[in-house]
């Protein structure tokens, strides 16, 4: 039975593949593990193939473009219970491997490497990139997913090969990286860290990383795949401020030092009310999306509010805060109607016009995104 493969994602790297493939043969025979070094080949055209064939390596051709694609790939032709995989630039050695397999063996479905914690060459990476980009993105995926993995992005990682087809992984690019480390942690895996050192590749050529592009991608990818920081937060924090500010204006001005705040600050927070409740209808949405996607696994949290939740109850509420509205603004014209439809203060029927108009909206929105949420819920049922 084999019990690991070294998997190595491959695109013109016929000055180090050949190296890589060594280092990793030998430290299979040095630690005596059943194994297999795996190359996923994504369409070299300098002979990749060709050497990592001849230092040992099991070679797969993988048509779809992408460090993500070549990696899925790879993955679903491994023959090993665990995997490892690594960068086939030689900037990872892979003959110092025992830290990650004893991790593995404790029970870990996945172990990163750090290379914050082992060690950088000089040269090894951009200053743009250590100083800003990993420590930038690592922390936004540990505030976004709580989860304590230091470096996010590093390409030297091992994992449970069954363990990650159940996470059904499906970014093709880059941003594969953070894929697999934040379905991880949604999954409340056990993550453990492996100090590891980077030196700079030897290739002889610029990598393929695209700083400000990748960065993007992963900064995307973790931003759509946290609802509530994207959405929800930003929402209720909007939401909050608005109608806290819209109820303190009804009654009277407000004078904070020198500022004078009126019914045109009224206005806009009673708009920012409204943009906060769109945010957490958005979240809502987006939450549910993906889950139906299978890109997350379902949330007990959101499974309760959803059966709470129903179309006839939504529009109940929607309907119920439009009349509120409605009524309210009868109540203003009702006013108008008694002075003869004179003119009137606009600092006086501003505070009910601006509430009612806006309970109107609102309750407009919470109707008509009760008839979306039923359509998005079409396929589980509900």
């Amino acid at each position: 039975m084999t019990e690991l493969t070294i998997l190595m994602p491959c695109l013109d790297e016929a000055a180090t593949v050949g190296v890589c493939v060594a280092k990793a043969r030998g430290f299979l025979e040095r630690a005596g593990i059943a194994g297999e070094v795996l190359v996923a080949d994504n369409g070299s055209e300098d002979g990749s193939q060709a050497l990592a064939e001849a230092g040992g390596a099991r070679v797969v051709a993988v048509s779809e473009r992408g460090y993500g694609a070549a990696l899925r790939a790879g993955i679903g032709a491994a023959r090993g219970r665990y995997v490892i995989m690594g960068d086939a630039d030689d900037s990872y050695d892979f003959s110092r491997l025992d830290a990650f397999v004893e991790k593995l063996r404790a029970g870990h479905p996945l172990v990163m490497g750090n290379r914050f914690k082992g060690g950088i060459r000089p040269g090894a990476m951009p200053a743009l990139h250590r100083y800003l980009g990993n420590p930038v993105l690592s922390f936004i995926g540990r505030l976004l997913f709580r989860t304590r993995v230091g470096d996010f992005h590093c390409g030297l990682r091992g994992f449970d090969r069954e363990a990650v087809a159940s996470l059904h992984l499906r970014t093709p690019g880059m941003e594969f990286a953070s894929e697999l480390v934040v379905k991880a942690a949604l999954a409340a895996w056990r993550i453990a860290e492996v100090p590891t050192t980077l030196d700079p590749d030897r290739r002889g050529r610029p990598p393929h990383l695209r700083s400000w592009r990748d960065g993007w991608r992963h900064l995307r990818f973790l931003l759509l795949f946290s609802p509530r920081w994207l959405f929800l937060y930003p929402g209720l924090a909007l939401l909050l401020l608005g109608v806290t500010m819209t109820t303190a204006l009804y009654f009277s001005p407000l004078h904070i030092g020198r500022l004078g705040l009126d019914v045109h600050s009224m206005l806009y927070a009673s708009a920012g009310a409204m943009l906060g409740m769109q945010l957490c209808l958005f979240a809502l949405f987006a939450r549910l999306s993906v889950q139906l996607a299978g890109l997350l696994p379902p949330q007990a949290d959101l499974q309760r509010l959803l059966r709470w939740v129903t179309l006839e109850r939504g529009l109940l509420l929607g309907l119920g805060i439009a009349l509120l509205g409605l009524i309210w603004s009868a109540t203003a014209f009702w006013r108008w109607r008694e002075t003869g439809f004179g003119a009137l203060d606009p600092r006086v029927v501003m505070r009910d016009t601006i509430p009612a108009a806006a309970l109107m909206v609102a309750g407009m929105e919470l109707f008509l995104a009760s008839f979306l949420l039923s359509v998005l819920r079409l396929r589980e049922g509900g």
